[in-house]
């Protein structure tokens, strides 16, 4: 998951310009532990859904995400239900927020941002609490999805299907080696840092296809590869970013 990015603009094969620092995201719950989950009113819902066409009006469209499937997607997504309880009314602040076991879930603009074409067959790297895979669910595709910390992997597993997103095909695992059964992929979003881009995603991408992943350790850059119909790849770098660092497999 990820810290605050700069203002950028639109992410996939267009000009781009960052500006500013970023943040770093705050520190995630040691334990990972919640309390009894609260129920959720009509009137919490009405509220809710206010809080989520602010953050589209505000955090997304006014900071440059323009594709309209994809703000749509962020309007009907429950963000507040990927997150623990006690920190459900700060679930559409502009900013990450933690889930447990030293993760977070990314701030909605970078959320949005890694999500603008995200083509018809997606791996996710990291599922965090669900959140990203429900958004690309919204925009119709078919979502693979993996997670290295088993309780995160359980519990959002038990988020997607109670919320009814059935067809996302998740698991528990390591990222770096990807989902080669399933591959090869339109897309692959990454959603912790790797010093360097792991050779496997690569290979699992489809001509025409493109990886989105923050690369790096302290500093790092968010980049898109892009493998063209030959298999040439070309780099495509975005914008400063702050996610945790990639667990398991090659370092």
């Amino acid at each position: 998951m990820t810290g605050r990015a700069g203002e950028v603009a639109t992410l996939l094969l267009v000009a781009v310009v960052a500006t500013g620092a970023t943040a770093a995201a705050p520190s995630a719950s040691a334990s990972g532990a919640s309390p009894a989950e609260p129920s959720v009113t009509a009137t919490d819902e009405e509220r809710y859904a206010a809080l989520r066409e602010r953050m589209v009006r505000e955090q997304l469209a006014a900071a440059g995400i323009r594709n309209e499937r994809v703000l749509a997607a962020m309007r009907r997504v429950p963000r507040h239900e990927f997150v623990p309880p006690e920190l459900r009314d700060r679930a559409y602040d502009d900013g990450p927020l933690p889930i447990g076991h030293e993760q977070t879930i990314s701030q909605p603009y970078i959320v949005a941002l890694m999500t603008e074409q995200p083509g018809e067959r997606v791996l996710e790297v990291g599922t965090g609490s669900g959140y990203q895979a429900a958004v690309l669910a919204e925009l119709g595709a078919q979502v693979w999805t993996i997670e290295i910390v088993e309780a995160l992997a359980r519990s959002a597993e038990s988020t997607l299907r109670r919320l009814g997103y059935h067809g996302i095909r998740t698991r528990q695992g390591d990222g770096w080696q990807g989902w080669p059964d399933a591959a090869p992929f339109d897309a692959i979003l990454v959603t912790a840092a790797p010093p360097h881009v792991p050779p496997a995603l690569l290979a699992q991408l489809a001509p025409g296809g493109s990886l989105v992943i923050p690369v790096g350790r302290w500093w790092q850059m968010l980049e898109v590869h892009h493998k063209d119909s030959e298999g040439r790849v070309t780099v495509r770098r975005v914008a400063d970013v702050r996610f945790v660092p990639m667990t398991g497999g090659e370092r």
